[in-house]
């Protein structure tokens, strides 16, 4: 700012000279003609070149064409109020225009500040305001629909992410995807959370239609399995396992399933569930999380997450522990997720293309990426207050070796 204020102050300086030195020369230039004019005569009449009666004649004339005695000082006096005038106008004119036409917010050097890498809630609530405000306008895209319901999922207003969803399914009712999507968020809202009624006719049809969609099946088996029905959810999960590749964290989930859909149909204690490496996969399934297959070949980052022991006092088992990625530059919604509980801690989890919230938000369509953990008493994946957290510094998307994560800070 103090750079623009001196070239502002010399661009009016120069600006003022075109005008004040004509005004002082002109003045100066008057004054000095008269007086060298009347030099003029006197010399010419004391040297003999001009007689009395021809002395008094032109001394006349030139005081004819002279203002008076106070005409100069009435003169510089007008000049002074004219220079004192211009002086002033020009610059408040200069900035006056510049308020009404320019960008003065432009010289607040916090608007010359890069947003911060951590975005608010604010700013979230902000970018789903916007999405649902041109939804209203042109409501005919079911994409938009889907990304609203997410972003509201995300956000943990499920009530309002099944709404929009149920929108996105009926602008696209054929789509699959989508149809799965909403009955899985029928479900969520449900008080019982059973997948019945509606939520299973939208899946029975997405099964009609595709028999190896591997999230129907998966929904599915879980709502047999709901209503004690466990012959037919192992059948489900069992046409499902092949799909899967046999050490993924899903497969280990499936498998984990049948087993204790297998012990209560013969009445039997549930065997111990297999365990994969970092406990992801089961941690993820107990916060109804529903797994995806992740694609083959995809990005994979395995982060590890500690607590700080000055943070020990303030942690709350029962707070839910996000562990994401984002994009380093681009929007706020994550790029991958789990939800898990704080009480786990120390843990590892596993970040890939399957637990991003749509295709086009993937780890792999981004090649840095921040990645957090967060402890949330509110149970909102968005930062709020009094959250404790963490947040690395941006990483290759593609990155092999493992993170480690530390939750030192608290969200002011």
């Amino acid at each position: 700012m103090t750079t623009f204020l001196v070239f502002a102050a010399l661009m009016i300086a120069a600006a003022l000279a075109f005008v004040v030195v004509p005004l002082v020369r002109n003045s100066r230039t008057t004054t000095a003609d008269t007086a060298r004019r009347l030099r003029a005569l006197e010399e010419a009449h004391a040297s003999g070149l001009l007689d009395a009666s021809e002395y008094a004649t032109k001394r006349d004339a030139l005081a004819k064409t002279t203002p008076d005695a106070a005409a100069p000082a009435r003169r510089s006096q007008a000049a002074f109020v004219a220079l004192l005038g211009v002086a002033l106008l020009l610059p408040l004119s200069a900035l006056l225009l510049y308020r009404l036409v320019g960008t003065p917010e432009a010289l607040d050097p916090a608007a010359l500040v890069p947003p911060q890498a951590e975005h608010s809630a604010a700013d979230m609530d902000k970018a789903i305001a916007g999405l649902a405000a041109k939804l209203q306008q042109d409501p005919n895209d079911p994409q938009g629909w889907a990304l609203l319901g997410r972003a509201y999922q995300a956000m943990n207003r499920i009530e309002e992410s099944r709404d929009a969803l149920k929108q996105a399914h009926e602008h696209a009712p054929d789509d699959n995807d989508l149809a799965v999507e909403y009955a899985q968020s029928i479900a969520v809202a449900a008080p019982d959370h059973r997948l019945a009624g509606e939520a299973r006719a939208l899946l029975d049809a997405v099964l009609k239609r595709d028999p190896k969609n591997q999230r129907a099946l998966w929904l599915s088996g879980i709502a047999e399995y709901q209503d004690e029905k466990y012959p037919e959810a192992i059948a489900i999960w069992k046409t499902l396992l092949p799909m899967l590749a046999p050490d993924s964290d899903v497969a280990r989930s499936v498998r984990n399933e049948i087993a204790d859909a297998e012990a209560h149909r013969d009445g039997r204690e549930p065997p111990a569930p297999e365990q994969a490496p970092d406990e992801s996969a089961t941690a993820a399934t107990n916060a109804g999380v529903v797994p995806q297959a992740a694609p083959s070949g995809g990005p994979k980052l395995t982060v590890s997450v500690t607590l700080d022991p000055k943070l020990k006092d303030k942690l709350d088992g029962d707070a839910t522990l996000f562990v994401f990625a984002r994009a380093a530059s681009g929007p706020p919604m994550p790029l991958a997720i789990q939800r898990l509980k704080a009480s786990q801690l120390p843990l590892t989890v596993t970040l890939d293309d399957s637990m991003s919230m749509m295709p086009q938000m993937s780890l792999s369509k981004f090649p840095e990426v921040v990645v957090g953990a967060r402890v949330s008493k509110s149970g909102n994946a968005m930062a709020q207050s009094g959250d404790l957290q963490t947040l690395s510094q941006p990483l290759a998307s593609s990155r092999a070796e493992p993170i480690a994560l530390t939750i030192d800070q608290v969200v002011p």
